[in-house]
C-alpha cells in the first residue's frame, strides 16, 4: 500500500472512529489500526509489537507525524489521556482527490470503529493485546491459556479481565470473517 492509500485509508478510519464516539487520542488509534490491520486484513503494512499499553507500532507513529506534516491530520487537546488526532486542514479535499481509494477499506473501518469506537483506553489495551496473544503467542490456546498470558505479559491488567477480552476478541474474529471475506 502507499503512502497516499495508507493515509486515505487511516483518515476514514478516523472519521469512523469519531461518528462512534472515540476520543481519537493516539492510543486508540494505534489499537484501531492494529485491528483494522490484523482482524480485518487490511494490508497497511505496519509491523506492531507488544509495548507498554499492548501492540505498538513505531513506524506508524512516524507516519501519524508524516500526516500532521502534511495538514492531514492535527493533534488538539481534548482528552486526559493526551491529545485528539483529528483531520487536519488538507483532509477533506485529500479524501475528495481519492474517493475509490477511501471506499476500498471502508467497510473494514467501519467495522471496528463500531466496535471499539466508545471503548476506553484499558478496555483497548486488553482486546488488542488479546488479538496479539492469540495471533502470536498461543495460536489455538484456549481461553484459559490465553488469558493467562495475557495476565503474565500485562501483570496490571487481571486474569478476570483478560479472559473478558480473549472471550471478546473471539466473538469480533468470528463477526469480522464476512466483513473480511465481501472485501476480498
Amino acid at each position: 500500500m502507499t503512502y497516499t492509500q495508507r493515509a486515505v485509508t487511516l483518515l476514514s478510519f478516523i472519521e469512523s472512529m469519531r461518528e462512534h464516539k472515540s476520543w481519537c487520542v493516539e492510543t486508540h488509534i494505534q489499537k484501531g489500526t492494529y485491528l483494522l490491520q490484523e482482524l480485518m486484513g487490511v494490508p497497511l503494512g505496519y509491523q506492531f509489537i507488544l509495548y507498554k499499553h499492548g501492540p505498538f507500532s513505531f513506524d506508524f507513529k512516524d507516519e501519524l507525524t508524516a500526516f500532521m506534516a502534511d495538514l492531514l491530520l492535527v493533534a488538539k487537546p481534548l482528552s486526559t489521556y493526551g491529545p485528539s488526532i483529528l483531520p487536519g486542514e488538507n483532509s477533506q479535499a485529500f479524501l475528495e482527490r481519492h474517493p475509490k481509494t477511501r471506499e476500498l477499506y471502508k467497510q473494514q473501518a467501519e467495522f471496528i470503529a463500531s466496535r471499539i469506537g466508545a471503548k476506553s483506553v484499558p478496555e483497548l489495551e486488553r482486546l488488542a493485546t488479546a488479538l496479539l496473544v492469540t495471533r502470536n503467542y498461543l495460536p489455538g490456546g484456549s481461553i484459559q491459556e490465553r488469558a493467562k498470558k495475557i495476565n503474565e505479559l500485562k501483570p496490571h491488567v487481571p486474569y478476570a479481565l483478560a479472559y473478558d477480552a480473549v472471550i471478546e476478541i473471539d466473538r469480533l474474529v468470528e463477526e469480522a470473517q464476512p466483513a473480511v471475506c465481501t472485501s476480498e
